[in-house]
């Protein structure tokens, strides 16, 4: 049978990786690490993430299946790493993320109730506060937001930490308030140099319309996404 017709299995996936890495594998597959790999998951996450709109827009899950596969090929290829420095296997990284989904879901699992998505995700966040109790890498509240993410994700989960474990956040009225002040911080500036004043006007703008996301429960970076995809076919409409 010739490979390209052949039916492999999540095993024979494995067994692929493994020979990848292996002594007489692929010269670049064997030097890789944890390290040298993160901006390849972050790149392969961002191509997943496009392999859905261009499913949204064509009904067509090709790419997406393509896309879902090199995601997975850096999760099996880090574990591959950690098991040769004899840290954990893939084994371990299923059965620990099949005990969380488990211990996650006691509506489904136990016998705890939970009728609506909100009542879930209450659940789901005590569970994990609990999970974390006397782990030594669990950092503070606004430290363990990983700063990797993107900035505008990032800054709603910070705002949305603080306002739970420190302070009251600003309503949805005194952002809208807070936003005009520094809008028009903003235009005094029309006519004048540029120093890093102009910065921190600019952050006040952005810090305010993500807590305004934030509270609206509004994806930030989608919609951002979405508006300059519509800028880009403004411009250059897509080929018929």
């Amino acid at each position: 049978m010739d490979k390209q017709d052949k039916k492999y299995t999540y095993e024979d996936f494995l067994e692929i990786i493994k020979t990848l890495r292996g002594e007489n594998g692929c010269p670049w597959d064997r030097v890789q690490t944890h390290e040298s790999l993160k901006p390849c998951m972050m790149e392969e996450a961002a191509e997943l993430l496009a392999s859905i709109r261009i499913f949204d827009r064509t009904g067509n899950p090709e790419n997406m299946i393509e896309e879902l596969g090199d995601v997975l090929l850096q999760v099996v290829m880090h574990a591959e790493i950690a098991s040769e420095e004899g840290l954990f296997t893939m084994e371990d990284v299923v059965n620990v993320v099949s005990r969380k989904m488990v211990r996650r879901h006691p509506h489904v699992f136990g016998t705890a109730k939970a009728d609506t998505p909100e009542a879930v995700l209450v659940n789901w966040e005590e569970i994990k506060k609990e999970e974390k109790k006397d782990k030594d890498w669990v950092e503070s509240p606004l430290r363990e937001i990983p700063p990797e993410l993107p900035s505008l994700t990032r800054a709603a989960k910070v705002l949305k930490k603080i306002d739970k474990f420190y302070e009251p956040g600003y309503t949805y009225e005194q952002n809208v308030d807070a936003l005009q002040e520094a809008v028009d911080a903003l235009k005094a500036y029309d006519a004048c140099p540029y120093d890093k004043g102009l910065e921190k006007i600019m952050s006040d703008i952005l810090v305010r319309l993500s807590d305004i996301a934030r509270i609206k429960k509004i994806s930030q970076e989608q919609i951002l996404t979405d508006r300059i995809e519509d800028l880009i076919e403004q411009y250059e409409p897509p080929l018929s």
